[in-house]
């Protein structure tokens, strides 16, 4: 019965029964007693539902470059993927001074849909470029279209958790991050294994050319479904027990709401967490198939099927971190980000070591659940919790612009210390890659253990925070 089921079926059948499988298990947890009602969950859940999927496009619509450089041949080396990529990451990162005040003041619903389509239309120029086999330098060209399309992509985070704040309670949140984390594992998978199906079957402009399609599509989901707030959609609003629970006063200028956050030594912490994140995360993601291409093991079922187990293992390591927040410590989420830093560190000194053996795909299987679910925990809950539902696109912006500051700093690093042209086909010279990951693991386990016991105080409340 199996092998009579359609190829692209059979491919994604992995990823849904996981699917299945971590709803039944949240659905038998001990419900939350919060007083939501049938209807509110119903609204709540087609509304984060079309934003969600969206974040997740949009991730196809930035990883995709990975693809397609590796079907560019000499005209983007891993230089000038390094090049491309670091200037994207750059612009993303830097992008939260503006975009992070700018969400907060007009809405997520408003800015996701500004993701979209600026997205979706870089994406339509970058495939443009490659259609028309543009003869000057091609590493420029895309790192211009590129860098704009990462400014677009960087209000999706700020928009999905600005959005889920107002219909979030704290106490729920860690589920969120869970939740958080699968729709950055199917947008992986979605980039990954999605283009890379694309690349095969098609020109690879069309690496760009469909997620700009459906893009479109979402944003007009987005447009006719998604709401700011439960009172936006008809229903009562509700106090969410955050940062921002009993914030009645007038808004706070924009400026005095950032040095607000930039003071507090929670979110900094957090955001220099985020900082390692962003390069640990990179590091594995991206230059691991390019270790794989190049080395000529992508025969291998670890990077066979990259997409699919960088997805399945995303989904694993936020829904866990998720549980164990909420359940296990109180909706803190620094002890289960300072476990999964573990993971991160003890995974890169394993691959040193093994690095030469066919265990190194399932090591940086391993480190990528870790360093998924410590990004649903720190940029896609505790952001909220710490900026409040009032200013979290500025806490989120700070937070997830540093996770971009720290991947253009892995995409430059490795860019020059990973090798190059026939170097780069035997194992042995990727030892860099590794060792390159360690100090990040090291400063980002000793950064967690900081905020172990970091819990939001209520804006009546004098802000004590325990580090």
């Amino acid at each position: 019965m199996y092998d009579a089921l359609p190829t692209w079926l059979k491919e994604i059948l992995p990823i849904l029964i996981l699917l299945i499988v971590v709803a039944v298990v949240m659905l038998r947890l001990p419900k939350l007693e919060l007083g939501h009602s049938k209807a509110f969950m119903h609204r709540r859940l087609m509304n984060w539902l079309p934003l969600g999927l969206t974040y997740a496009f949009l991730y196809m619509g930035r990883y995709n470059l990975t693809v397609a450089s590796e079907h560019l041949g000499h005209r983007v080396t891993n230089e000038g993927f390094g090049t491309i990529f670091g200037w994207g990451a750059l612009t993303y990162g830097l992008s939260f001074v503006l975009n992070g005040p700018l969400t907060d003041r007009i809405g997520g619903r408003r800015t996701i849909l500004i993701a979209a389509t600026g997205s979706a239309v870089m994406n339509a120029a970058m495939a443009t470029l490659i259609l028309v086999d543009y003869q000057g330098d091609l590493v420029i060209a895309l790192s211009v279209l590129y860098a704009l399309n990462m400014y677009f992509q960087s209000f999706g985070a700020v928009s999905i958790v600005k959005v889920n704040s107002a219909w979030f309670h704290v106490r729920e949140r860690g589920v969120f991050g869970g939740i958080f984390g699968i729709l950055i594992s199917l947008g992986i998978y979605f980039a990954f294994d999605g283009g890379g199906a694309i690349a095969k079957a098609l020109p690879v402009q069309w690496v760009f050319f469909i997620p700009a399609i459906i893009l479109v599509g979402f944003a007009v989901l987005d447009f006719f479904m998604v709401r700011d707030t439960p009172g936006d959609a008809g229903l009562e609003d509700f106090d969410t027990a955050d940062a921002s629970s009993g914030d009645t006063g007038p808004r706070l200028p924009v400026l005095e709401v950032f040095l607000r956050m930039a003071r507090n030594p929670v979110i900094i912490t957090i955001a220099l967490v985020e900082f390692c994140s962003g390069f640990l995360r990179n590091a594995i993601m991206h230059w691991g198939m390019k270790f794989a291409s190049q080395t000529h093991q992508m025969t291998h079922f670890v990077f066979a099927n990259w997409g699919l187990l960088l997805c399945c293992a995303g989904i694993l390591g936020g829904v866990v971190g998720g549980i164990l927040s909420d359940r296990v410590f109180g909706s803190r989420r620094g002890p289960v980000a300072a476990l999964l830093y573990g993971i991160m560190l003890a995974g890169s000194l394993g691959a040193i070591f093994l690095l030469n053996t066919p265990a190194i795909g399932w090591i940086v299987i391993l480190m990528s659940l870790a360093i998924i679910g410590v990004h649903g925990m720190l940029s896609g809950t505790a952001s909220m919790d710490f900026g409040g539902k009032r200013n979290v696109g500025v806490a989120v912006g700070i937070i997830d612009g540093f996770v971009y500051l720290g991947t253009a700093l892995q995409a430059v690093v490795l860019g020059h210390l990973v090798p190059q042209g026939d170097a780069a086909h035997i194992t042995s010279n990727w030892s860099n890659w590794p060792l390159a990951m360690i100090p990040a693991a090291v400063v980002g386990l000793a950064l967690t253990i900081r905020v172990w016991h970091a819990m939001p105080e209520p804006a009546n409340k004098k802000v004590i925070e325990s580090a």
